[in-house]
């Protein structure tokens, strides 16, 4: 289940007696690598107190819609937009009916109301609730609004009957989550990732930079994995793991960075250059420290332009699909669409680094995506705004959006 590393999992848990399976359910999935926060029911604290759930997962439980504490911290719409997947196990006949009609009147089900994360739900009742014909039509309804569903599973019940109606167990719910983030949509294809800044030296001691950690780069190489890539990550200086199954060149300079991306993307179908390259790199690196002088306040560095890596392998014979990105403080559209225009590639990632909640050292991003229309044959929106998310999250819908063009 390593496609659950980093994944940001918030679990439902309503009023039935399986909801003491829900502890075990939230100890598998934080052990694929899963951080996972809970929302419960009342019907469902009757059942298995939130203190439990909050020892298990590590995270304080939420159990109110109005909670002036809750709000003031991560409130409901936060927490919306914080989760990869929504899970609910158990999920109760009345569960089912409230989720169907849309009702949005306690946390879970508002949640459900402002997400776009996907859900299953894993149903758990009486075997003649399940086949009962009014919960068959609201278990139809969210099958065709997109809800995933595991189980129920047939044998004994508490009430003492038997059929199809128990939770299915936690170790299968945590595979069908799994799943979830297992699209193969780029299965077969070879995507290079770079990421990261460069480093361009002064002396042996000091060098030029920037503030990228490289954390959007190799939530790019983690989504493409899990799409089914095959995926080379060439990283600059960064002090992140590398994700599972990703080939990881380490680089230190933009000159480093372009002669690693020359010797894989040949091969490659998809180039993502989400680095952040210095544009300038001193002309003369000095074999021995600078030192401080008495008779002069200043120093005079000279610097020459760095090799455009975009623009060499856009510009290459039967180049990849070239996606960019553009760190921007001002005019971020106009410099945007600049770039894209001139260094001839498909698609452009523009975000604002003037702010501080988002773009470099943060764990979140809010962008707008420009796309060649010419060179991908499609005739959608000239820009496409992507609203502030977790990384991770940003990452695999910029997946998404790239495959939509790849395909055309």
């Amino acid at each position: 289940m390593q496609s659950l590393q980093n994944k940001r999992l918030l679990l439902g848990i309503t009023g039935g007696i399986a909801a003491y399976k829900s502890p075990d359910l939230v100890r598998r999935l934080r052990d694929a690598g899963a951080e996972v926060r809970v929302v419960m029911t009342r019907g469902a604290c009757e059942f298995i107190t939130p203190l439990t759930l909050q020892a298990v997962s590590g995270n304080r439980v939420h159990d109110t819609l109005l909670d002036a504490d809750a709000e003031a911290a991560m409130g409901h719409i936060e927490l919306a937009r914080w989760a990869d997947a929504i899970v609910i196990a158990p999920a109760t006949a009345d569960s089912l009916a409230r989720f169907s009609v849309g009702r949005a009147d306690d946390l879970l089900t508002t949640l459900l109301r402002a997400s776009d994360a996907p859900v299953l739900v894993a149903p758990a009742m009486n075997q003649a609730m399940w086949r009962d014909e009014a919960t068959q039509q609201h278990y139809q309804a969210l099958l065709s609004r997109g809800y995933h569903f595991v189980g129920p599973a047939e044998g004994a019940q508490a009430c003492g009957d038997t059929g199809a109606g128990r939770m299915t167990e936690p170790l299968e719910i945590a595979e069908h989550v799994a799943a979830l983030f297992k699209t193969q949509s780029l299965s077969g294809q070879h995507v290079v990732i770079t990421a990261g800044p460069t480093r361009e030296l002064i002396d042996p001691v000091r060098y030029v930079s920037n503030f990228s950690t490289g954390k959007m780069g190799f939530a790019l190489a983690q989504a493409a994995v899990e799409a089914g890539a095959k995926v080379t990550l060439i990283a600059g200086p960064v002090n992140l793991p590398t994700p599972d199954r990703v080939n990881r060149i380490d680089v230190i300079s933009a000159n480093d960075m372009l002669e690693a991306v020359e010797a894989v993307v040949p091969s490659a179908t998809l180039f993502i250059a989400s680095a952040a390259v210095a544009d300038f790199r001193p002309t003369i690196a000095a074999d021995q420290k600078i030192k401080k002088t008495s008779d002069s306040d200043t120093m005079t560095l000279e610097m020459v332009k760095n090799p455009d890596i975009l623009a060499a392998v856009a510009g290459a014979d039967n180049a990849p699909f070239t996606v960019g990105f553009a760190a921007e403080t001002e005019d971020l559209i106009t410099h945007a669409r600049d770039k894209l225009t001139r260094k001839g590639i498909n698609m452009i990632v523009v975000n604002d680094v003037s702010r501080d909640d988002i773009g470099f050292a943060s764990d979140t991003n809010e962008v707008t995506v420009l796309v060649d229309h010419e060179s991908t044959n499609q005739l959608d929106s000239d820009s496409i705004h992507i609203d502030k998310c977790d990384k991770h999250h940003l990452a695999r819908r910029l997946v998404e959006l790239i495959v939509s063009h790849l395909k055309h």
